[in-house]
């Protein structure tokens, strides 16, 4: 197990003392998070007053702080956190990416070659983000989707897109220690339309995690699966497949491990939810889309100032409905938070609702507080009660 640690070590070393170090990422916290320990830390090089440091990014669920570090330092820092703190560790090199994982098992080191690249990292400390999926590192389903050349360069019109993708795929990866670790993961993607994120998480499990994946992706629209599945077998992609139809006409699932739902329209999002939960999926994404149902019903005269003006009534009538959901969820055993998802730039739609199941009994205080508020605001009916059945 020892002999693992080292060879990553090494290679850490080495990568930095022959300028091939890009960064470095401990992930996949042991405890959890909370205000004392980070979700993630990033490593990467940066040049400040003359002198070659190592800055660690630690990134709380609000926050970002930032400490400079010599090699000496980071080791340590490392040696000291992985185990302990975090199960995974995460090197890239400008010709490959190695990964140092924890689990009941023991320690596993798995090294993976990729195309020689030039250095990538600009030591100047205003460089950009770090990303998953970093720019001038040719990925194949990206190239697919025009969203990069077959270098790697990220086409102009779609940098929101690309970071948008990156986004995604980093609150993916924070909650990737939910899901099993053993064995095939199972994903259903409800309302996955042209699947920019579906083939983004496929790639996010199996290439980077290296991990038997099986992803299913669902929409109404018959021309855009039709592409979506051709897409899927041209770049070979195992364990990838789509299907056209409804959400509340497929077939339930007896265990799904991972839940995701984008943009489903208006009461698709409370369908996919509610087969999220009977499936008993180990972690729920989902970014509301539109829902109309809500917008009718309220009533409250003490809000009256509020609800007179068409576009406020709307707002307010959102931020309910995704209460009531994620009240229905946490009344389902579940942990939930809503987060923003990305900048108001890239989406008005920037909410994402994160669930995470805990074996303990359905929550009846948030049970109750979900009535409670459909009783304040006058709601009769609502698609969100369907989670609770």
């Amino acid at each position: 197990m020892t002999a693992h640690l080292e060879e990553f070590i090494n290679a850490f070393h080495s990568s930095v003392g022959e300028k091939r170090f890009q960064r470095l990422i401990l992930s996949a916290p042991t405890q959890g998070t909370s205000l004392e320990t980070p979700r993630k830390q990033t490593v990467r090089p940066i040049e400040i007053k003359g002198q070659n440091v190592l800055q660690w990014e630690l990134q709380f669920d609000k926050l970002q702080t930032h400490q400079n570090l010599s090699y000496e330092e980071s080791v340590e820092k490392f040696r000291n956190e992985f185990g302990d703190l975090f199960r995974e560790a995460y090197l890239f090199t400008n010709e490959s990416e190695e990964i140092l994982r924890k689990s009941k098992k023991g320690l596993k080191h798995t090294k993976k070659k990729t195309t020689p690249q030039e250095p990538r990292v600009s030591l100047k400390h205003n460089r950009s983000k770090n990303y998953l999926i970093p720019e001038g590192v040719p990925c194949p389903f990206l190239e697919a989707l025009g969203i990069m050349n077959a270098a790697g360069k990220v086409h102009a019109a779609r940098q929101k897109k690309f970071r948008q993708v990156n986004r995604y795929l980093e609150i993916v990866n924070d909650l990737y220690s939910e899901l099993p670790a053993d064995g095939p993961i199972r994903i259903v993607d409800f309302g996955c339309g042209l699947s920019y994120l579906t083939f983004g998480v496929h790639y996010l499990l199996t290439s980077i995690h290296q991990r038997e994946v099986i992803l299913h992706g669902i929409d109404q629209k018959t021309d855009v699966i039709s592409r979506c599945q051709s897409l899927a077998e041209k770049l070979q992609l195992e364990g990838l497949e789509f299907s056209n139809g409804k959400i509340e006409n497929t077939a339930q699932q007896t265990k799904v491990h991972l839940a995701l739902s984008l943009h489903a329209c208006d009461s698709a999002t409370d369908v996919a939810l509610a087969y999220a939960v009977n499936a008993q999926a180990d972690v729920i994404l989902a970014v509301p889309c539109c829902q109309h149902e809500v917008f009718p019903q309220l009533q409250n005269d003490d809000l009256k100032l509020i609800l007179k003006h068409g576009i406020l009534k709307e707002r307010i009538a959102a931020l309910v409905t995704d209460a009531l959901r994620a009240a229905t969820l946490e009344a389902k055993g579940y942990k939930t938070q809503i987060m923003e998802f990305i900048d108001l730039e890239h989406t008005p739609k920037n909410l994402l609702i994160r669930s995470v199941r805990r074996d303990k009994p359905p929550d009846a205080n948030s049970l109750s507080r979900y009535e409670d508020l459909k009783e304040i605001l006058h709601i009769q009916h609502l698609a969100t009660d369907q989670i609770l059945k």
